[in-house]
């Protein structure tokens, strides 16, 4: 069925409830494993039938802001799916208390009641009113962002449309697209500060409710952090420092040179990996759609039927229009047993990157779309970003039909975004444990801090004044994950270092990579991360020999790579 064919219906919230703890009693009920089983797989049914009407209401919505159905009808999920959190925890509470519980495990696997018990830990029906509000408020944020008429040269545009121009290859038209994006954010600055520090205080609340410290604890249950800690991450964001910063430094002072500029380099210069402009796909999106399709046609025969239906179903979104939510992901629409992704092109490098990387998470759901119970389709969040950025570099062999004479461009600075990408999204991490460590910051205090880790995790940056949103430290506002989803981008990271050892197989043995990413990516949610890459015979992140081995070859790799001819 294509995507516009599938019909949207509001159920009715107090009917859904009803039916939650209806299930939930006859789980109690129950006198053998198979009236159990049975109840359990009625209750599987009913929350997928629940959450594909949430997940079209919010696809709409975000494909189109303006539209005042789907608004009010994100409204009203936004306020509901609090509420029915406290049925699924009751139905959870049963599970966990069933006398059939090692029946449930040996038939669909003990990772239900490993996520189980993090999931008690994560909700009370107390903090509703509270889950109410930081959803209103994230809400607020995204339309905000949607929202943004930005004027330049004589032209109005939104932050997506904006974005070729940050990477344009003259000096004078990137910086002042740099300024007119940044003045945007500064002329919303105050709307930006209010709406975090309410967002923070909220959390804070949140996790004080549960009996925790603050909101760090309660943050890492929310994330579904199953097998790692909050000292499994500071160790790894050492390693960070002591292995990538100086990769990534070394990187981007050799940009410096070829770009003509001195170091440390400003944030316009650092968007520019190349004197005569970054790589940009040729054609238009029809043609990188079709690239896409003859990629994963000659991937494997599971890509090429998955992206087929892709396609023949309308299960893509990609387009950058008005009134249109800024940025990408992927989602699986449950009933209907497919996934769907959502981007905004805009004729840069990331275009390709949507094909690859949101096709990535869309291909691990659809080979997993019929897992029982549909939750462990999806593996925690760090687990599911490896599928997404490894695919992007099985893609590399089909990049010159992607990039044309810019292939070589792109090889050489998708390997390095990749190095330098992680000690950003680590600093992203660090800046989060500190605000919700000290709720009490200011705003003013918060962008201090930013700017302070700056210094510690990308030295290549200039702090000037030149462009004030970002050298006076406010440039986190941008990164929507800091107010949607605390604590994930600490996933990017770990995952990117994964993606890179499939990156390494893959210049040794293409078919041999294939197959331990098809071994990873087949096992869906049914295990931890750190068991998914041991069963796959992968290295995990938090093994500091991971960083360092992953270091030592790409930095070889970049080192040796011809640009010869390239600006």
């Amino acid at each position: 069925m294509k995507f516009s064919e599938m019909k949207y219906i509001r159920p009715d919230a107090e009917t859904v409830k009803a039916r939650f703890a209806e299930l939930t009693e006859q789980l109690r009920k129950a006198d053998s494993y198979e009236a159990a089983r049975a109840v359990f797989m009625e209750k599987e049914q009913a929350y997928k039938s629940t959450m594909t009407m949430a997940e079209l209401a919010n696809i709409r919505h975000s494909i189109d802001t303006r539209d005042e159905f789907y608004d009010g009808e994100v409204s009203f999920w936004n306020s509901f799916t609090p509420e029915l959190q406290e049925y699924s925890q009751l139905w959870t509470m049963a599970m966990l208390e069933s006398p059939f519980r090692a029946d449930f495990s040996n038939e669909f696997g003990d990772i239900i009641f490993v996520n189980a018990e993090i999931e008690l830990k994560a909700f009370s029906p107390e903090i509703i009113p509270e889950l109410q509000k930081e959803n209103e408020l994230t809400v607020e944020y995204e339309k905000l962002l949607a929202s943004a008429q930005i004027p330049f040269e004589g032209n109005i545009y939104t932050l997506s449309q904006l974005t070729p121009f940050k990477t344009d290859s003259s000096d004078e038209r990137r910086l002042a697209a740099w300024k007119a994006e940044g003045q945007w954010y500064k002329d919303n600055q105050a709307k930006l500060d209010g709406i975090y520090d309410e967002l923070v205080h909220l959390r804070d609340t949140m996790g004080k409710k549960l009996g925790y410290e603050g909101y760090t604890t309660l943050g890492y249950y929310r994330m579904g952090r199953n097998c790692y800690t909050k000292t499994d991450v500071e160790a790894f964001r050492a390693a960070v420092v002591k292995y990538l910063v100086p990769l990534a430094d070394k990187i981007m002072r050799e940009q410096a040179k070829r770009l003509g500029k001195t170091y440390p380099i400003s944030f316009a210069d650092a968007a520019l990996s190349f004197r005569s402009g970054n790589p940009r796909p040729v054609g238009t999106a029809d043609d990188i759609l079709a690239q896409g399709k003859k990629f994963y046609d000659e991937l494997s025969p599971e890509t090429s039927e998955f992206f087929r239906t892709m396609l023949d179903c309308e299960l893509m979104d990609v387009l950058s229009t008005e009134g249109k939510q800024s940025g990408g992901y992927c989602t699986g629409i449950a009933d209907y047993e497919v996934p769907f992704i959502f981007a905004n092109f805009n004729g840069t490098q990331g275009d390709v990157e949507v094909v690859t990387h949101e096709a990535g998470h869309a291909f691990e759901y659809w080979l997993n779309r019929k897992r029982v119970p549909i939750d462990c389709a999806w593996p925690s969040m760090e687990a599911c970003e490896v599928h997404s950025m490894s695919m992007e570099f099985f893609a590399w062999p089909w990049a010159g039909g992607f990039f044309g004479k810019d292939e070589r461009k792109f090889l050489y600075s998708h390997l390095a975004g990749a190095i330098t990408f992680i000690p950003y999204g680590t600093l992203v991490d660090h800046f989060q444990h500190v605000v919700y460590e000290k709720p009490e910051l200011t705003p003013a205090e918060r962008h201090a801090e930013w700017k302070r880790l700056l210094g510690v995790y990308m030295p290549w940056m200039k702090l000037d004044g030149e462009i004030p949103f970002y050298s006076e430290g406010e440039g986190w506002q941008r990164q929507h994950h800091i107010y949607s989803s605390p604590f994930y981008y600490i996933d990017y990271c770990l995952a990117q270092t994964v993606s890179l050892e499939f990156w390494a197989m893959i210049q040794a043995d293409m078919k041999n990579a294939w197959q331990y990413y098809m071994a990873y990516t087949v096992q869906g949610g049914s295990r931890t991360f750190t068991e998914l890459l041991k069963n796959a015979g992968l290295t995990t992140p938090f093994d500091e020999s991971c960083l360092r081995g992953v270091c030592e070859a790409a930095g070889k790799w970049l080192e040796n790579f011809d640009l010869t001819g390239i600006e």
